[in-house]
C-alpha cells in the first residue's frame, strides 16, 4: 500500500503516522508527503493517519496477497491554534542519553567539508588522531590515554580491522557516515569488542528511499577526493546500494629536517618530501531486499579495494627512503540479515559476516641510501631497510550474531557473539624457492561473547554485563639442533580465556539534568600485526601477553535555554583507567622500526569539559579540554610513576560556525567556520631518560587554525577550506612531521 497525505491546502504533510491499527505495522511520510507500506497482509485492518494539530483519519480495507493499493488523503485541522511545540529527542539524544559514556558526532552536518572520518574524530573531546604525515598515512587514534588497537573501530557494527589497508579512517569520507558513535571506557556488548579502553562506530546511510550523493575535492600537494553514494529502493522492498571513493595525494609537503649532504655533516633545512605518493580506490556495493515478513533487511555485498603507498621515512624522520613503497588489496564478501520481532514479539535478531581476502606487499629492492634531498649513494647491501618484496594474504573472516529481547517496558537481556579469524601466508618474491622463515604458520582466531541486562526506568536506567574473551595462536620458534649449529622450527600455540564483566548507571534529576556513572573490567587481545609484524615498520613480538584494565566513568550533562533562542550545554566527565601488561610501541633497536611491549603496569586519571552553545539555527560553537595523568604504575620500574612517553596529556579544541540564510538569493545559506587546534608540549621518551640538551619535551606545543566557507543552493554545494592557516609546525608519533598550510575546494551535489 502505497499513497500521499497532504492538508488542506494540498500542502504535503512531513512526518505523519501510517498504521495498521489490529498488528500495529506502520510508517512515516516524507518530505514529498507520501509513504509506503509492504508485507503480507491478508484481511480487513483498521488504516490510521495522524499528525499533530489534524484529526485522525481512519478507515477500514480489505487487503489481499499481491494486490496494491493507492491511497490520496487529506488531513483535516483538529485544533484552532497559534503555535504547536512538539518536544521529542533525536536519534543521536537517545543514544547520548544511554548510561554509557558516549559521544555522538552528527556527520550529516560534516557532509559539505573535506574532512575524512578521522580528522572529524579529531574534534571530539578526550580523542587525539595521531598520524605520520600526509593523505594516507600510518594513523593511530588515542583516547582517555587508550590508544591504536586498544580503541576498536567499527563500521555498522563490524570490526574495521577486517577491511584491509584500503579501509582506513583517515581515508574513509565523512559523508560515507550519518553519525559517529565514541564509547568511552566502557563498551556495549552489541559491538562485540575485546577493546581496552572505548569503542567507536561509524553507522553508515540507511535505506529509506532513494537518494544521490557526488563530490569532488582538490587541495594542496595535489590532493584529489571522490566520493559516489547512491542508493535504490524499489516498491518491491528490492534495494541496491553502492559507494564508491578515491584519494590521490602527492603528499610532497615541506618539513623541517636534518639533511645529510655526502657525507660533510647534518644541517637543519626546509625541505619537500619526495616518497610520499598515495592513491586509493574503494568499491563497496549492496543488494538484497527489505522490510519483508521473514526479513527486515537482507542484504549481499562485496566491498573491493585497492592502494598504493610511497614509504617516505621509518619511525623517525631521521631515516630517509626513496624507493620503498606497499600495495594492498580488498576483496571481501558479505551478507546481513535483520528481523525485528523474530519469531515472537519482543525478539530483535541480526548477523553478519564477511571473508577478507586481500593482499599486502612491500617492495624494497633498491640498493641505495637516500638524504632528504633525494641524493642517494649505492650501497653494497640489498634495500634500503630489509631487501625484500614480500607478499602478505592476511586472509581474515568474521561472523557476528546478536540478539535483544524485551521482556517487558522495563526489562530487556541481549546476547551477543563475535568470532574472528586471521591466516597469513607470505612470500618473499625475491626468491623462487622461498625462504623458510616466510612458511611458518602465522594464525589467529578469537571469540568475543556477551550476556547483558537493562532496566529502563522513569527517570533513570540501569545495565549490567558479562563478556568472555577467547584466543588460540598458531605460530613457531627457532630452534638450534643440539651439538649442532643447524636451526629448525617448532610448530606451538597458546589459547587463553579471559572474563570481564562491567556496569552502567544514568539519572535525570530534570528534563535538563543528567549524571552518569559507568564501569568494566576490560581485556585487549594482541592482534595479529602486533603478534607478527606488519613487514614494514612494525615487528612482531610473539611473547605478548593480552591487556587488562579497570575502567571508571562518573559525568553529567546539563543543558539550559537562555530566553528564547539561546541553547548552552555543559559536559563533564572524570575518568580513570588501572591497566595491567598494558602493550606500548617503542622504537627498536635499529631506530628505524617499531616494536610492541608490556609495560606491566599503567593507570590515568583525567578531566575533559566540553562546551557548546548555539544561536537559533545560525551559530554554533563548540569548545573542548582534556587533561590526563598517564604513568608507568610498577614499582620494580626504573621509571616509575613517570609519564608514559610519546602522548600528549593536555590538549583540546574549538570550532564555530556561522549560518547566513538567504544570502546570494532564497534558500541559499552560506556558513562560515573556524577551528581551533591545541596540544601541550609533551615528552618523546620516558622524562628521566630523555636528552635534555633536544628540550625538557621532546615534542613542542602545537596551536593549529583553520578557516573554512560553504554555499548551499538547492541540491548544490560549494565549500573552501585552509587548514594550518599559520603554517605551524605539528608532530605527532616520534616527531614525525605532518603537513603545513593546505587550501581545498569541494563541490557536493545530492538529489
Amino acid at each position: 500500500m502505497s499513497g500521499k497525505v497532504v492538508d488542506e491546502n494540498q500542502v504535503p504533510i512531513l512526518g505523519a503516522s501510517v498504521g495498521l491499527k489490529e498488528i500495529a505495522r506502520g510508517t512515516v511520510t516524507n518530505d514529498e508527503g507520501k509513504f509506503s507500506l509492504k508485507g503480507n497482509f491478508k484481511g480487513t485492518y483498521t488504516l490510521e493517519i495522524s499528525y499533530v494539530g489534524f484529526e485522525t483519519y481512519s478507515e477500514k480495507i480489505n487487503l489481499q496477497p499481491n494486490n496494491k493499493i493507492t491511497k490520496e488523503v487529506e488531513l483535516k485541522t483538529g485544533y484552532d491554534l497559534d503555535e504547536v511545540t512538539i518536544s521529542a529527542k533525536s536519534k543521536i539524544q537517545k543514544i547520548e542519553a544511554l548510561a554509557y559514556n558516549v559521544d555522538v558526532i552528527d556527520a550529516k552536518k560534516l557532509h559539505k567539508t573535506t574532512l575524512d572520518v578521522g580528522h572529524a574524530l579529531d574534534r571530539v573531546s578526550g580523542i587525539r588522531i595521531r598520524e605520520n604525515g600526509g593523505v594516507g598515512s600510518d594513523m593511530n587514534l588515542s583516547m582517555n590515554g587508550f590508544r591504536g588497537n586498544q580503541v576498536k573501530l567499527f563500521i555498522d557494527g563490524i570490526p574495521m580491522e577486517h577491511f584491509g589497508s584500503s579501509f582506513q579512517i583517515n581515508n574513509i569520507p565523512v559523508g560515507l557516515a550519518d553519525r559517529i558513535e565514541v564509547y568511552k571506557g566502557v563498551v556495549p556488548i552489541n559491538l562485540g569488542a575485546d577493546a581496552l579502553g572505548g569503542a567507536i562506530n561509524i553507522v553508515t546511510n540507511t535505506y529509506e528511499k532513494d537518494n544521490l550523493d557526488l563530490s569532488y575535492s582538490y587541495g594542496s600537494f595535489n590532493t584529489h577526493r571522490t566520493n559516489i553514494l547512491a542508493t535504490h529502493v524499489a516498491a518491491s522492498g528490492f534495494i541496491i546500494h553502492i559507494n564508491a571513493f578515491q584519494n590521490f595525494s602527492d603528499n610532497d609537503y615541506k618539513v623541517l629536517a636534518e639533511v645529510n649532504q655526502n657525507g660533510e655533516g647534518f644541517e637543519k633545512k626546509k625541505v619537500k618530501r619526495f616518497n610520499d605518493k598515495y592513491h586509493n580506490e574503494t568499491f563497496i556495493g549492496k543488494l538484497g531486499i527489505i522490510n519483508k515478513s521473514f526479513a527486515d533487511e537482507l542484504l549481499f555485498g562485496i566491498t573491493l579495494g585497492q592502494n598504493y603507498k610511497e614509504i617516505q621515512t621509518g619511525a623517525r624522520q631521521i631515516a630517509v627512503y626513496g624507493g620503498r613503497h606497499s600495495q594492498g588489496s580488498t576483496i571481501m564478501p558479505s551478507i546481513s540479515y535483520k528481523k525485528q520481532n523474530f519469531i515472537t514479539p519482543g525478539l530483535d535478531v541480526k548477523g553478519n559476516a564477511n571473508y577478507n581476502l586481500g593482499k599486502e606487499k612491500y617492495i624494497d629492492t633498491l640498493s641505495r641510501r637516500y638524504n632528504w634531498l633525494g641524493e642517494y649513494i649505492l650501497t653494497s647491501r640489498g634495500g634500503e631497510l630489509n631487501y625484500q618484496h614480500l607478499q602478505l594474504k592476511d586472509n581474515n573472516g568474521i561472523a557476528t550474531f546478536s540478539a535483544d529481547y524485551e521482556i517487558n517496558k522495563n526489562h530487556k537481556v541481549a546476547i551477543n557473539n563475535v568470532y574472528t579469524t586471521f591466516n597469513r601466508k607470505q612470500e618473499n618474491l625475491l626468491n623462487e624457492e622461498n625462504d623458510i622463515n616466510f612458511d611458518q604458520p602465522q594464525k589467529t582466531n578469537k571469540n568475543i561473547s556477551g550476556l547483558s541486562y537493562t532496566y529502563e526506568g522513569g527517570d533513570w536506567n540501569m545495565l549490567g554485563f558479562l563478556k568472555n574473551y577467547n584466543q588460540v595462536i598458531d605460530y613457531s620458534e627457532r630452534r638450534v639442533k643440539s651439538n649442532s649449529e643447524s636451526t629448525y622450527y617448532e610448530k606451538m600455540d597458546r589459547t587463553g580465556n579471559y572474563f570481564g564483566y562491567g556496569a552502567a548507571i544514568t539519572y535525570f534529576f530534570n528534563d535538563n539534568t543528567q549524571i552518569k556513572a559507568s564501569y568494566e573490567k576490560s581485556y585487549r587481545l594482541p592482534s595479529a600485526i602486533e603478534l607478527f609484524g606488519d613487514a614494514n615498520i612494525i615487528q612482531g613480538n610473539i611473547d605478548l601477553k593480552p591487556e587488562k584494565s579497570h575502567n571508571y566513568n562518573l559525568g553529567g550533562s546539563y543543558w539550559v535555554k537562555v530566553f528564547k533562542d539561546h541553547l548552552l550545554n555543559l559536559e563533564a566527565n572524570i575518568f580513570a583507567r588501572d591497566a595491567k601488561d598494558f602493550i606500548r610501541k617503542r622504537l627498536a633497536i635499529n631506530q628505524s622500526e617499531n616494536v610492541n611491549e608490556n609495560v606491566q603496569a599503567m593507570n590515568n586519571y583525567g578531566l575533559e569539559v566540553q562546551l557548546r552553545y548555539s544561536y537559533k539555527n545560525k551559530l554554533n560553537l563548540t569548545a573542548n579540554i582534556t587533561h590526563q595523568e598517564l604513568r608507568n604504575n610498577n614499582p620494580e620500574s626504573i621509571f616509575y610513576r613517570s609519564r608514559i612517553p610519546n602522548m600528549p596529556f593536555t590538549y583540546g579544541n574549538a570550532n564555530a560556525t556561522y549560518n547566513i540564510h538567504n544570502a546570494f538569493g532564497e534558500n541559499q545559506i552560506l556558513s562560515l567556520g573556524y577551528d581551533f587546534l591545541y596540544v601541550h608540549a609533551f615528552y618523546l621518551y620516558w622524562p628521566e631518560a630523555g636528552d635534555q640538551s633536544q628540550g625538557k619535551y621532546g615534542v613542542p606545543e602545537q596551536i593549529a587554525h583553520g578557516f573554512n566557507a560553504s554555499l548551499t543552493m538547492d541540491h548544490l554545494q560549494f565549500t573552501l577550506e585552509c587548514r594550518n592557516i599559520f603554517d605551524a609546525l605539528l608532530y605527532d608519533n616520534f616527531s614525525l612531521q605532518k603537513p603545513g598550510r593546505s587550501f581545498s575546494a569541494k563541490i557536493r551535489y545530492t538529489l
